[in-house]
């Protein structure tokens, strides 16, 4: 009798052993996983009873916000609709989270409390509040660029330059967030012409074509291979990589400085400029202005993207055997840039070289109004020196004082630009315009990029007016 009773105390042993193995495995060891898995909808269900934090612009506008849904639940609201909707995002139970609402989210549903501090709330029968997030963005601003954009596939992004801070991301077409709060809802928008959900400003890219030529004049002064001064020929047609290279309608110049070639985008001096430097170069004066990386941003990384070159839908690098260097530094080849990207290469010129990394948060704010965390701005990387930024400073003010950019000017204001066309349909003149600029160029406060999707003109008469009225609202706010 005693061998079966020793081997059933050693299986109920076994058994006991493997219960609390599995039990501290998820309690303990693998709790976070448990919790995080998407299968499980226990913290789906938890979210709904805490009374998530607010989003709202400095001066107080609401931007996203929590209301009482009934037996101790909430139900999040976006007041301003499609305003702001690419770069909050939404949050809710069924349908799952984007945009800032993503990035921000251990902070705005209170998972920051203090472990004791959660526990006495709970027995005081306190609910769980959480922080509200105050953004850089500026409502006036971004109401400008989304009255600018309707009607077009488009971005604008402005940021202060000093600083990094995202003045204005807007993108369209937009979409109502509150629309999102439903598997029916959200199943729409995804059907909807345009891709509304797709964040223009940060996902995928289109060419930069012209715009790109301030990376190109960057490398080419900061490594002092080249001087504004500098003359090449404009002659149209001149043999890049194997294949002739026109300029914009055919225009064909003589000696002409690169001041000269940039306010005029002569495409044949700046592919010669960008044979010089060669690939090794570029790319690394690309990588100092971000590209290659997804951008250090307080946003989603899924939901933004690397710029650079593509090939089969797949990031290279521009040292890549498959790159065309000369048709690169003018912006064309495989290159697929964001308007954030873009924007960056703007304020890098602005800060006298140095990039600031952007963000959308200005501070975090308790439910009692303390501060809990004030975001300070960071050096993301030194592109180049003082003295070159100010050179390039000089060109691109050539480019709307008296070049493609002249419909970006602004009275009293100093504004530094540059424009940018890809064609997209070949004789149709259908393109996918850009342009890129800073102002007061003397002490810059704001710099912009702005492209528009398949648009019948250039970036000088699409994109630099856009530019322009939401500079002149950042400028005199």
């Amino acid at each position: 009798m005693n061998r079966p009773i020793v081997r059933l105390y050693a299986l109920v042993v076994l058994l006991f052993a493997l219960l609390v193995a599995f039990t501290s495995r998820w309690t303990v060891f693998e709790a976070s996983t448990l919790r995080d898995n998407h299968f499980n909808v226990r913290k789906l269900l938890e979210q709904k009873r805490i009374e998530r934090g607010e989003i709202t612009t400095e001066d107080g506008t609401v931007l996203a916000r929590s209301k009482p849904a009934g037996e101790g639940t909430y139900e999040r609201i976006y007041p301003t609709r499609e305003l702001f909707s690419n770069a909050i995002g939404y949050a809710f139970v069924e349908t799952g989270q984007t945009g800032l609402e993503t990035d921000r989210d251990h902070l705005l549903s209170g998972e920051t409390q203090e472990y004791v501090q959660a526990i006495l709330d709970q027995l005081q029968g306190k609910r769980r509040q959480g922080d509200n997030v105050i953004t850089t963005l500026d409502p006036k601003a971004q109401l400008v660029a989304a009255k600018a954009l309707a009607g077009h596939e488009g971005a604008v992004v402005a940021l202060d330059p000093r600083s990094g801070a995202v003045k204005v991301m807007a993108s369209s077409p937009g979409f109502d967030p509150n629309r999102a709060s439903s598997l029916s809802g959200l199943k729409q928008l995804n059907a909807s012409a345009g891709s509304p959900l797709v964040n223009r400003a940060t996902q995928f890219g289109y060419a930069p074509g012209s715009s790109f030529k301030i990376v190109t004049a960057t490398a080419a002064i900061d490594t002092g291979s080249f001087s504004p001064s500098s003359t090449l020929s404009g002659r149209n047609g001149i043999v890049v990589s194997g294949v002739p290279l026109n300029n914009d309608n055919n225009e064909t110049f003589g000696q002409i400085t690169l001041t000269e070639a940039l306010a005029h985008s002569v495409n044949t001096v700046w592919a010669q400029v960008a044979e010089q430097l060669g690939k090794q170069t570029l790319a690394r004066y690309m990588e100092r202005f971000g590209f290659d990386h997804k951008p250090r941003l307080d946003y989603p990384s899924s939901e933004m993207s690397s710029s650079g070159e593509y090939l089969a839908g797949r990031l290279i690098r521009p040292t890549s055997p498959e790159v065309d260097v000369g048709r690169m530094g003018i912006g064309q080849d495989k290159l697929q840039v964001t308007p954030l990207q873009m924007a960056e290469v703007a304020a890098a010129v602005a800060d006298r070289g140095r990039l600031m990394a952007p963000h959308l948060t200005q501070k975090i704010v308790d439910p009692e109004g303390r501060i809990v965390e004030q975001i300070s701005p960071s050096v993301q990387a030194v592109v180049m020196k003082p003295s070159t930024a100010s050179a390039v400073t000089q060109m691109m003010e050539a480019v709307v004082k008296e070049g493609t950019g002249t419909s970006a000017q602004i009275p009293g204001v100093a504004v530094a630009g540059k424009t940018g066309t890809a064609e997209t349909q070949i004789g149709a003149a259908i393109n996918n315009v850009w342009f890129i600029a800073f102002a007061p160029t003397s002490a810059p406060r704001v710099a912009i990029a702005v492209t528009l999707k398949g648009v019948p003109g250039q970036g000088a008469s699409f994109a630099a007016p856009v530019a322009r009225e939401v500079m002149e609202v950042l400028l005199h706010d």
